[in-house]
């Protein structure tokens, strides 16, 4: 008697082997036959004109305070996913003295803009130690698997109190107690160590991260921790990782590819393309290729879309920092756009909206703001964009902008492309994710919840790359195995990301041909009814984990079959 059999779907097995029709069956939560199974079961799933998948393995998640208070870790179960990694960065909530409470989440609150009072609200202090936090998070019923990785920033507070705040220099004795704490913290099961070296990443105070400037000798310090253990992936946000200095990447690439030969451990690192080094990322891939001869892993994280703002009349745009629009910004929707057709609020906005700072004004500029439809389209071509339409009609671009603001009563969302949309396109996004060397990843789930929502990116790299690009698809077995086998792989969970006898019973029925993304909306659901961006799907048949049906249809079911990953198997 099985527990619950699959039959008949299309299977893309997640290992790379082409796609076929069979059954998959479940006992005890992990998958026992794939092919032709026979006898019965306790529940059976019709899954013909379905494609069957694994759970997705997101390795670069924030829900590391979100995941104390919310079960279900939306809206990254909506898309897929079935086992997360937090505590990417550098930043995380653990160890940390009681009195420090405030001044880690200022830290997550600053570089990932996570809302501080929701973290303050809704994180129930249940330790103190990294292991005491594995053993909080070890209490809480999940849907999904938690994997967790010990936060630079977090540690080095801890121990050099102020001065790691403040990044002074790490003495040999600072890195000695650092490294033991890491090391104590794989241990306990974190699947690896995180750090973030680009002064983008601030906390809310303006301060770099701790450790944005830390010297060799305290990275190869904490490295050997993971290299003593023989367990461990080495997480870091480099410097130079959006453009902001222009000579950092091929510094940091020498010590990243040292350090992974020396501890034998992979050292996996954010890369985006940026409009300042529009061709930087090129070179960094084939130094990764490089580092692989020579017995380094070093992995270049690459996202599956680009890094966007998402702008509106739910977040800011282009005349959010209008002193007019600063009378008129905190009405409520409806009525903001009420006033927002007044023809004179119009004519006045247009006016002040050019007297803006230069520096504001090019993360909202019309040459590279498109909208983003109902449909979201997150590859829009360069005549989609406001300006361009503002060209083709013969009118003011931000006459145009200010217009589509009210699309849709106000719901209408514009998209700004950041990073890895230099071109207009995303090809060079296709040459990243397609790099032997390459890991997917950089979702960001449970972050930037005021800016966007890149948590939906599994289901992007399923329609988009793999059905509706009108040129250059990525293969759908290939794009199923780069978001679960390889994910899974780099962080040592070879017990899940497959379809195969043995590995743990996760797995998408998934409607392929009506597998849609919803436009993201911006909601007050966040403890202290703090806001944030989500971005549902449709087309989702099925998420099962552990054999359980978790979500029907995107519909909760109210199973809780998650656990924390306690290290490597």
């Amino acid at each position: 008697m099985h527990d619950l059999v699959i039959r008949g779907g299309n299977v893309v097995d997640g290992t790379g082997a082409p796609a076929r029709v069979a059954d998959v069956a479940i006992t005890d939560g992990v998958i026992t036959e794939v092919g032709k199974v026979d006898g019965a079961a306790r529940e059976t799933l019709d899954a013909d004109g379905l494609l069957v998948t694994p759970g997705v393995v997101d390795v670069h998640t924030h829900f590391d305070g979100q995941l104390t208070w919310d079960e279900m870790l939306t809206p990254t179960c909506w898309h897929g996913v079935t086992t997360v990694v937090v505590g990417n960065c550098g930043v995380g909530f653990a160890p940390v003295f009681s009195d420090k409470h405030e001044w880690l989440i200022g830290l997550m609150e600053g570089v990932e803009d996570i809302p501080g009072a929701a973290l303050s609200s809704g994180i129930k202090w249940e330790w103190e130690t990294f292991p005491e936090y594995l053993d909080a998070v070890d209490r809480k019923k999940l849907t999904l698997d938690v994997g967790t990785q010990v936060p630079h920033g977090a540690v080095r507070g801890y121990v050099m109190g102020e001065r790691g705040a403040k990044n002074e220099p790490a003495t040999p004795e600072d890195i000695e107690a650092m490294a033991k704490i890491v090391s104590e913290g794989i241990e306990a099961g974190a699947l690896g160590f995180s750090t973030s070296r680009t002064i983008a990443h601030m906390a809310i105070d303006g301060e770099p991260v701790p450790g944005t400037f830390a010297a060799q000798d305290e990275l190869f310090g904490i490295g050997r921790a993971l290299g003593a253990l023989g367990r461990g992936v080495f997480e870091l946000a480099p410097a130079g990782a959006l453009g902001e200095d222009l000579a950092a990447p091929d510094r940091e690439m020498a010590w990243m590819r040292k350090l992974s030969a020396e501890i034998n451990r992979p050292v996996t690192f954010a890369l985006t393309q940026n409009d300042h080094d529009p061709e930087g990322w090129r070179r960094m891939l084939e130094l990764s290729a490089q580092a692989a001869t020579e017995g380094a892993r070093v992995r270049p994280q690459v996202a599956g879309r680009p890094v966007s703002l998402l702008l509106g009349l739910q977040s800011f745009h282009a005349f959010s920092y209008c002193p007019t629009y600063g009378l008129l910004g905190m009405l409520p929707l409806a009525e903001r756009v009420a006033r927002l057709r007044d023809p004179d609020v119009k004519r006045t906005l247009l006016a002040e909206v050019l007297q803006g700072d230069a520096g504001i004004l090019q993360f909202v500029d019309p040459e590279r703001v498109f909208p983003l439809g109902a449909n979201p389209d997150y590859e829009p071509a360069k005549a989609d964009s406001i300006a361009a339409r503002a060209r083709r009609e013969n009118r003011d671009p931000y006459d145009v902008y200010y217009d589509a603001l009210l699309e849709d009563d106000g719901y209408q969302l514009l998209l700004r492309p950041l990073l890895n949309y230099s071109d207009f396109n995303l090809d060079a996004l296709r040459e990243m994710l397609l790099h032997p060397t390459s890991a997917w990843g950089l979702g960001d789930g449970g972050a930037h919840c005021g800016t966007t929502c890149d948590a939906s990116t599994p289901t992007f790299m399923l329609t988009h790359w793999a059905r509706d690009r009108d040129h250059d698809r990525l293969p759908l077995e290939w794009v199923v195995r780069k978001m679960t086998t390889e994910t899974a792989s780099l962080y040592g969970l070879n017990d899940r990301g497959a379809l195969v006898p043995g590995k743990l019973g996760d797995v998408n029925l998934v409607d392929l041909e009506n597998l849609r993304l919803d436009r993201p909306v911006m909601v007050h659901d966040l403890p202290g009814d703090a806001r944030r961006f989500v971005q549902g799907s449709s087309g989702y048949v099925a998420t099962i984990k552990r054999g359980r049906v978790v979500l029907r249809n995107g519909e909760d079911q109210g199973e809780r079959p998650g656990q924390l990953i306690r290290g490597a198997r």
